[in-house]
């Protein structure tokens, strides 16, 4: 293989770390965990750093401690960074995806036109420049269109080709999302759980407090701190939750639109190096017609 030609073994990062990779920008999640695991512990690594029992929103992260908090933010935050873990993954390998748009896969011949006979000039230009062409969404897009030209012989299918394998590498990239809008629904719902259950205790605090028959004003005062106290460990771990899942979101939306506008380069570039050179052919037929 000549060490100029585009490789996904060269430009993908699953590839060049050694793991599986999935088709196009679809990530490998047991790598995407491990790497998740990475940031979940140089996050907590971070805070260990200012944990010193006295400010409250770095004490909120943590489980135990003189307010006996509740173990959810671990997972909240974990499912986060996994996610943060997804997005970086598909951005890296969105942008070895987007290296196929460099490519000239015409001949050099300017008055160039594609037909039956000439389509084996571009599948074998790709081939020279290209390790593995169907490896990128691109590439795997105009080859299709070209062996079924090769096959049909029918020039005019070409651009239909174009089109079904574009509506299909949108609905790919779609469903290459599935598992963030799951992890984006269980966090805040992780949330609300350690509200529930931060409630509960506090309900429970004040009728162990009402139970009691404590007259004494300031023992009343002193017990029912216990129980308000809870309430705020309770409400914590919600607002965890929704922060995590407002950054999550906001990320996954820039890169889907990424993804979307690589796509829509995609369409564009089939448009003026395939669509383009058919229709120049059907004007030289109807003009010697």
């Amino acid at each position: 293989m000549k060490a100029s030609r585009l490789s996904r073994r060269w430009t993908d990062i699953e590839c060049i770390c050694g793991l599986p990779s999935r088709k196009f920008t679809c990530v490998n999640y047991v790598g995407t965990f491990l790497l998740g695991m990475v940031f979940f512990a140089i996050f907590y690594g971070i805070l260990l750093c200012f944990h010193d029992g006295h400010s409250q929103w770095i004490e909120m992260f943590f489980h135990g401690g003189e307010d006996n908090r509740s173990t959810i933010p671990y997972f909240t935050v974990f499912l986060g960074t996994w996610s943060l873990a997804i997005l970086l993954v598909k951005s890296l390998k969105l942008k070895a995806q987007a290296r196929a748009l460099s490519l000239n896969v015409l001949p050099e011949d300017p008055n160039f036109v594609l037909t039956c006979a000439t389509a084996r000039q571009i599948i074998d230009k790709i081939n020279d420049q290209v390790a593995d062409p169907k490896d990128f969404v691109l590439l795997d897009r105009i080859l299709r269109a070209l062996m079924n030209l090769k096959n049909l012989g029918n020039v005019s299918a070409v651009a239909e080709c174009l089109k079904s394998q574009a509506e299909n590498d949108d609905e790919t990239l779609h469903s290459s999302y599935t598992i963030l809008k799951g992890f984006l629904w269980a966090i805040p719902v992780l949330g609300f759980i350690g509200t529930v259950l931060g409630l509960s205790s506090a309900v429970g605090g004040f009728g162990q407090v009402v139970k009691s028959g404590v007259t004494d004003p300031h023992a009343l005062i002193d017990s029912l701190g216990g129980v308000t106290g809870g309430l705020s460990i309770a409400f914590e771990t919600t607002l965890i939750a929704l922060v995590i899942a407002l950054v999550v979101q906001l990320l996954m939306t820039v890169v889907v639109n990424r993804e979307e506008r690589f796509l829509d380069e995609c369409s564009d570039y089939c448009h003026r190096n395939i669509i383009s050179k058919i229709k120049s052919i059907d004007l030289i037929e109807s003009t010697q017609e």
